[in-house]
């Protein structure tokens, strides 16, 4: 009998956010035992749980993607207008449920992980466990040694905080970099070097954790992780 809280339940047996799960349980739309439910409330593998009167199952198998995420798709389930595509699109149904694990924006491209297993998408994402994540990043024009000075070894301070990145060099021309970092704030890499007046042309993720971008996998194709 393995205890859980019910929203973290709810997340990993139908996709939903833990926040949607509670906002679910707070409509009470959400019943264990038949009995009206409540936020945080445990529950255990023996209880009979059911949202809008539909009984809900674990996943007998978690399920781990590895997606190499195409430039002009959104990592979001539904696109914001009718000619933005989501990352969804490129998936089998059956594995249209899976959260993203972290995300990219839309002009970026690369590593997409997407599970059903909240647990790894909480060791993977959550500050204090400080995954490493790499990109290839090509800048407009050669990145001076005086700015990657101040990138690597002092940071930048941005609007919100400290932005420190590892660069190593992949062109003689100054302008392809590798970044390494172990945090991931909204548009960080971008952010960092525009406030240095450099535009990055192109921003890849290669790694994220463990998990490295298969240099056979083709943009827009995913693969299973067992």
């Amino acid at each position: 009998m393995t205890l859980s809280r019910l929203n973290k339940f709810i997340a990993r047996a139908t996709g939903l956010s833990r926040r949607q799960a509670d906002q679910v349980i707070s409509e009470h739309r959400v019943k264990v035992n038949g009995q009206v439910a409540r936020i945080g409330q445990p529950v255990s593998t023996s209880d009979t749980v059911q949202l809008d009167d539909i009984e809900l199952r674990l996943p007998t198998k978690r399920t781990l993607l590895l997606l190499n995420k195409p430039v002009a798709y959104v990592c979001s389930r539904r696109a914001q207008a009718a000619n933005v595509r989501t990352i969804y699109q490129l998936l089998p149904p059956k594995y249209q449920t899976l959260k993203t694990v972290g995300r990219l924006d839309k002009d970026s491209s690369g590593l997409i992980l997407l599970t059903d297993d909240g647990d790894l998408a909480q060791l993977l994402t959550h500050p204090s466990h400080a995954k490493q994540k790499q990109y290839q990043v090509r800048l407009d024009r050669p990145l001076s040694s005086v700015h990657r000075q101040m990138i690597s070894d002092f940071g930048l301070e941005l609007a919100d905080g400290l932005s420190r990145l590892t660069l190593s060099q992949l062109s003689p021309d100054r302008t392809c970099w590798q970044v390494t970092m172990s945090e991931g704030r909204n548009r960080q890499i971008r952010r960092t070097f525009s406030a240095l007046g450099y535009q990055p042309v192109s921003l890849h993720r290669t790694k994220f954790g463990d998990y490295d971008l298969p240099d056979d996998l083709p943009a827009g194709k995913w693969r299973q992780i067992e």
